[in-house]
């Protein structure tokens, strides 16, 4: 919270009590609160109130005449109107109740506040959005609509002035952030509001900075979950990136919640279950494919970005002979994960598969090659009880080393960047605090990724058995 906004809730909370205050304190603690809330309160009016500082507001305006009216005089010295104690009770405990509620919304759904990289270098973030023309994009009528998608990139950058302005969580614009809070809202079929604090976010990388001095950085491309957007996992890409690597997270067009194409026009999710499991499934098993061709698709723009082929956004020469996609990993969040599983076995130029909680919807799934790391949330009874069983089969169709562990304290969000937004409920966001999911993620992920992109001399099962059950599939087993 602001200070504006504590000194309102201090106002608040002292002004429904303050009718009941000692005689002798009455006075003293009732202007006093008035004072703290007036001014404090006008001043959120003009600059913007959240709302979840509205019930908070309204308990004090509720509570306000309650508490003053004893303290004016009319003619003779009686007060100017006192409530009667029926009426008193259930006033104050309407205030009370509006305040707890606000102070209660403003803790469960607050505006992320991103953990600064900790890595060597600062971070620097740029969109681009690519076209490929030789697949054609199949969720739209159109015989010469080529597939499209938007690509954030985090990279290591050199440190930029204070004061800089940093990149926005959602979107280049608030425009772009505010549509694309609007799509998630609509996607999960939650109310609009309840998100209205992400597109005032920021995070710490600065956009279109200069790249860090140094050699070529390894490249990680992201693919996030059913109706999720690039920027779902930005903690996660942030510190990466500090830590020098490349982090390219795409959105795909018509899956992803809410998209701003090249030309600024948004497109919305069209992906919608039947009901059918026999239908779903062959659906997920169609998503799935069209995102593991999107990862493919990126890994080669990004190759041509790095022989400057194509054009360098943030400047010539910032990301030009400056990528590795020789060493590139595959990675992705739920359905995103099973399409990295399925990139990996289709395309030999990833070198390691990160899968965060992916189920494989692959129905033909095959050998891949490349050490890969699968992070799972425990499935309780309720759940889907194939998911850990498929997975199990489709991680040993790997002939090289890799990690599974089943995450202690995790839920299916654990992995990205909701714990720092959304109610910290163990059932929705796991039970490692605001910022745990996303901490493990990372220290998980880059243990796996500076041994198998960078060659570190590193034991990755020594590491990873903290966080969980590990299974260990060792290479020709």
């Amino acid at each position: 919270m602001t200070l504006l906004e504590i000194l309102v809730v201090a106002g608040a909370a002292a002004l429904g009590p303050a009718r009941w205050a000692p005689s002798r304190a009455r006075r003293a603690v009732t202007w006093a609160a008035v004072a703290v809330f007036v001014p404090a309160g006008a001043a959120l009016l003009v600059t913007g109130v959240r709302w979840q500082l509205v019930p908070i507001l309204a308990g004090g305006l509720l509570a306000a005449p309650f508490a003053v009216s004893p303290l004016l005089r009319r003619r003779g010295g009686r007060p100017a109107w006192r409530a009667p104690r029926w009426l008193a009770v259930p006033g104050t405990a309407v205030c009370a109740g509006l305040v707890a509620a606000g102070v209660a919304a403003a803790w469960a759904l607050p505006r992320p506040v991103f953990p600064a990289p900790s890595g060597p270098y600062a971070v620097g973030t740029t969109v681009l959005g690519w076209t490929d023309p030789d697949r054609p994009e199949t969720a739209t009528a159109e015989p010469d609509d080529r597939r499209a998608v938007v690509v954030q990139l985090w990279y290591p950058a050199r440190p930029s002035p204070a004061g800089v302005e940093r990149a926005r969580y959602l979107g280049r614009t608030e425009r772009e952030a505010r549509a694309v809070a609007r799509g998630l809202t609509g996607y999960l079929g939650v109310p609009g509001f309840l998100l209205d604090e992400l597109p005032q976010a920021r995070s710490h990388a600065v956009p279109g900075a200069p790249a860090a001095d140094g050699g070529r950085w390894p490249v990680v491309v992201f693919s996030p979950g059913l109706g999720g957007v690039r920027t779902q996992n930005t903690a996660w890409a942030e510190e990466l990136a500090g830590r020098g690597y490349v982090v390219a997270a795409l959105d795909h067009p018509y899956d992803s919640a809410a998209v701003t194409l090249t030309g600024g026009r948004t497109v919305r999710t069209r992906v919608a279950a039947t009901g059918d499991p026999a239908e779903d499934a062959r659906r997920a098993a169609g998503w799935t494919a069209v995102r593991a061709a999107d990862l493919s698709f990126v890994l080669t723009q990004l190759g041509r970005l790095d022989r400057g082929e194509i054009p360098d956004p943030p400047g010539p020469g910032t990301l030009t002979g400056r990528l590795d996609t020789g060493r590139a990993a595959a990675t992705g969040h739920s359905i995103g994960g099973g399409a990295a599983l399925q990139a990996a076995h289709q395309d030999p130029r990833f070198a390691a598969v990160i899968n965060l909680d992916g189920y494989p919807h692959d129905p033909d799934p095959r050998p891949f090659h490349q050490p890969f790391l699968a992070l799972t949330h425990p499935v309780d009874p309720g759940e889907n009880q194939d998911y850990i069983p498929r997975l199990t089969r489709v991680l040993k169709l790997g002939t090289a080393t890799g990690y599974h562990v089943i995450v202690r304290g995790a839920a299916h969000l654990t992995f990205t960047d909701a714990p720092l937004y959304l109610p910290p409920l163990p059932s929705l966001v796991g039970s490692r605090g605001r910022d745990g999911g996303p901490r493990l993620t990372v220290e998980a992920t880059a243990v796996f990724l500076d041994a198998t992109l960078r060659d570190r001399p590193v034991d990755v099962a020594a590491h990873l058995s903290r966080y969980g059950s590990l299974t260990v599939h060792r290479a020709g087993r």
